[in-house]
């Protein structure tokens, strides 16, 4: 024994529990124990803790967000309910150096952000392991091996249970008939003997995950629903070999083994669903080849996608996937990009085109420089962001968790009581237990109390309905960063849209030209060849199409926001711009505000004038009417000028408009509305769009979207269809209803069947069978978001 102060350990290893929780404050536990003595720790071997802080699995597994923090994602092993990660997640927030630590209760996926200079990650890995969890780098191979491992050993157990209680049944017919026609006490204590024997391996085998979930919930102050099966079992056992060993009355192994074979059976159906998960985002990754052809120095090498660098020259043929994002070089050709937009129709796709991860080569070959290496190309980033959205708890989540933290105390309380009040006032208001003495009756109702009111339902009622939303919100081509935001989206009360490129198509085509001075047209093409906004790309592609032009150095380019473009040539000022551009620089302007106009002016002179026209989306219209007929308020915010501003506004039914607005004005805007206590989610597709977007409660951008915009959005249109959109709120506010539906249904299965409990009512095989459907209730009652 190791001796320290007044106190005695055991091991090493219950000397370090003891001063973890004590570091913790958690020390109060031993107070309870009375002999203050307990079971070792798990023995998790630490002999791998080095390889955690090696530059190489830096490499491959750490990544750097946008403050400087590092991030990982891990795999929690053996967490196998809600308070498993409550534990988890208050042993990390409270360790110094962790920024964030947010635990995903269907995949066990944990993510990490933590400060290295103040802690290295096998600290982070031993503090997991102290508490009786293991932990390993997310690995997609190495999470299903474990999934499909779980898989293996609760279907085992739950097979063991399910013949036991079988023959159990069996026996019990046995019983039950002779309890109403007779039976002798010999054959009777055959028939108890005989439930023993099958009794003892469900509970001490099949149930020693609700043992073992127990005990590190009282080793951390926590009554979870494990220590609520394992009591009631427990009980229920001790009690019944009292009886085989000579007590008069009647035992009870059947509902021992029913007990634990119902909720097992549960837990299966759980872990298939958390496998099915994975199998998911597997599926999806697999779709992705393991290595590309690239061309050095005019030799073909094959590699796998982790080598291919920036700057490479990758080769695809008809049929293969492009594997990472780059520009065509040689060749060009039809292109399948529906794994990322939907869309079924191939786009074709030229010379300095763009090609993203992801998307199908149909008819040709085609060389391109790799411009995003394989973590950060478009396919990758999908996986990244789903992975991510099915990692995170909405709010009503956590509220959720708040209340199952107090359930399991409430019960263990009515269940005393109930206890107390059969026992010694003698009431008896239920069913009537005939054959059975006072205190086995009183004894029987409280472990039906314990038994019934599993808080499994209240934990499952968000993260099932979360994750089928999700799921579903992907395959119509929407990705969610986070799962809060499917709560948010559902309480909205106004949508604020940019126009170009959200309401309308973006693609704006010149109408009408007036050319002063054709010998300035390279100039002019040098100058819009600089921007990236739609009416530039327009007139430039204008240009291309209609006049031989060749590329001009051009100085001191700046974008003046609102208004447009200015900039140098040969020590000449020249402006491209709207009106407001020209009206800045007193530059004579003609009146062209019936259609977006581009002019183009060198020093005080103007030289040409595009009038360019936009189509609005043909989805567009349905949307807004779908907004308003819930009761959300819908806002345009463009720079463009006030009468095309209008227009859009007044054919789609918009109900404000606000034109000629900046980065910064529409951020205000945003702002304002958020001041009055709206739930506000913002549209956007454009660089200028992305700091009202950061503003809005939800933002959300087009997958055609500028990189900055993506960056800053929650959640992402890989299609841009605003159809896409109208399927994101419906779909959102169908996910949340379910939510709230879960937990109306766990909640009020509670009130009902636990006075029924407390009455006698109910016998604690009947319980236990119960508990068990209130679960199935809640998952198939959330398959149903998945019915149109």
């Amino acid at each position: 024994m190791i001796k320290e102060n007044s106190l005695n350990f055991c091991c090493k290893g219950c000397q370090g529990v003891y001063h973890l929780l004590k570091d913790d404050g958690l020390d109060s536990f031993y107070d309870k124990l009375g002999n203050k003595t307990i079971a070792p720790p798990l023995q998790i071997a630490n002999d791998d803790l080095e390889k955690f802080d090696t530059e190489n699995f830096a490499k491959n597994y750490i990544k750097t967000d946008e403050n400087g923090f590092s991030q990982v994602d891990l795999i929690i092993e053996g967490i196998h309910c809600a308070a498993c990660v409550w534990l988890n997640e208050k042993i990390l927030f409270d360790t110094p150096g962790i920024i964030e630590a947010n635990i995903n209760f269907t995949t066990n996926k944990a993510k990490i952000t933590w400060d290295r200079d103040k802690l290295k990650l096998s600290d982070i890995i031993l503090r997991i392991r102290s508490i009786g969890y293991n932990a390993f780098a997310y690995d997609s191979s190495i999470a299903d091996i474990k999934a499909t491992k779980a898989k293996r050993d609760y279907f085992v157990k739950m097979m063991v249970a399910v013949i036991a209680s079988m023959n159990i049944m069996m026996l019990g017919v046995a019983k039950y008939t002779g309890f109403f026609t007779g039976m002798s006490d010999e054959v009777k204590w055959m028939v108890h003997l005989g439930e023993f024997l099958l009794s003892t391996p469900v509970l001490f085998y099949s149930g020693w995950i609700f043992f073992k979930g127990a005990y590190f919930g009282l080793k951390n102050r926590i009554l979870n629903m494990d220590f609520l099966v394992a009591t009631g079992a427990s009980f229920t056992y001790i009690y019944s070999l009292f009886i085989l060993f000579g007590a008069k009355g009647e035992s009870y192994f059947d509902s021992v083994a029913m007990i634990i074979t119902f909720v097992l059976v549960g837990k299966y159906l759980e872990v298939i669903g958390k496998k099915s998960a994975i199998d998911t985002l597997d599926k999806i990754k697999s779709s992705l080849p393991l290595e590309a052809t690239i061309i050095k120095d005019g030799i073909e090498k094959i590699v796998s996608l982790n080598e291919i660098k920036i700057g490479d020259t990758v080769k695809i043929k008809a049929g293969d996937k492009v594997p990472v994002d780059g520009k065509i070089t040689l060749g060009n050709g039809n292109f399948d990009e529906s794994s990322l937009t939907g869309e079924s129709f191939p786009v074709y796709k030229k010379l300095n085109d763009m090609l993203y991860s992801g998307t199908i080569c149909t008819d040709s070959v085609i060389e391109f420089e790799v411009i995003k290496d394989f973590k950060n190309s478009t396919f990758s980033s999908i996986v990244t962001l789903l992975e991510e959205s099915l990692n995170s708890k909405p709010k009503i989540q956590t509220k959720a968790n708040e209340i199952s933290k107090g359930f399991s105390v409430t019960i263990l309380a009515l269940a005393l009581l109930t206890f107390i009040v059969w026992y010694f006032f003698g009431i008896d208001l239920g069913f009537d237990y005939e054959g059975t003495n006072h205190f086995e009756k009183s004894f029987i109702v409280a472990i039906s109390v314990i038994v019934i009111a599993c808080p499994c339902a209240l934990a499952l009622a968000t993260p099932i309905a979360s994750l089928i939303g999700i799921s579903e919100l992907a395959k119509k081509g929407l990705l969610f960063k986070e799962a809060k935001f499917i709560e948010t989206l559902a309480q909205t009360d106004v949508v604020v849209f940019d126009k170009t490129g959200t309401l309308t198509n973006g693609n704006l085509d010149v109408s009408n030209v007036g050319i002063y001075d054709e010998t300035k047209i390279d100039i002019i093409y040098s100058l819009v060849s600089s921007s990236t906004h739609p009416v530039s790309k327009s007139i430039k592609k204008y240009l291309e199409n209609n006049y031989i032009v060749s590329k001009l150095k051009i100085d001191d380019v700046k974008n003046i926001e609102a208004m447009g473009l200015e900039a140098k040539i040969d020590g000449l000022k020249i402006f491209g711009g709207n009106i407001d551009l020209l009206k800045k620089n007193n530059i004579h302007e003609i009146e062209y505000e019936a259609k977006t106009s581009f002019n183009f002016a060198i020093e005080d002179k103007i030289i040409a004038i595009f009038e360019l026209e936009d189509e609005i989306k043909d989805s567009a219209k349905n949307m807004i009417d779908f907004l308003k007929a819930k009761n959300i308020n819908t806002v345009m915010l463009t720079g463009d000028n006030e009468i095309v501003a209008k227009k859009v506004a007044g054919v789609l039914g918009i109900d404000e408009v606000y034109f000629k607005q900046t980065p910064q004005t529409k951020a205000q805007y945003i702002k304002d509305l958020k001041t009055q206590n709206k739930t506000v989610v913002m549209v956007g597709d454009g660089i200028n769009d992305a700091v009202a977007l950061s503003n809005a409660d939800v933002s959300i951008a087009m997958g055609s979207s500028a990189e900055v915009s993506l960056q800053v959005s929650d959640i992402v249109l890989l299609n841009s269809s605003l159809k896409s959109l109208q399927n994101a709120f419906e779909i959102s506010s169908k996910t949340y209803k379910f939510i709230k539906q879960n937990l109306g249904i766990s909640l009020v299965y509670n009130m009902i069947t636990i006075p029924f409990a407390m009455f006698g009512y109910v016998i604690p095989l009947v319980a236990a069978l119960s508990m068990s459907l209130s679960s199935l209730i809640v998952v198939f009652n959330s398959l149903r978001i998945k019915l149109k």
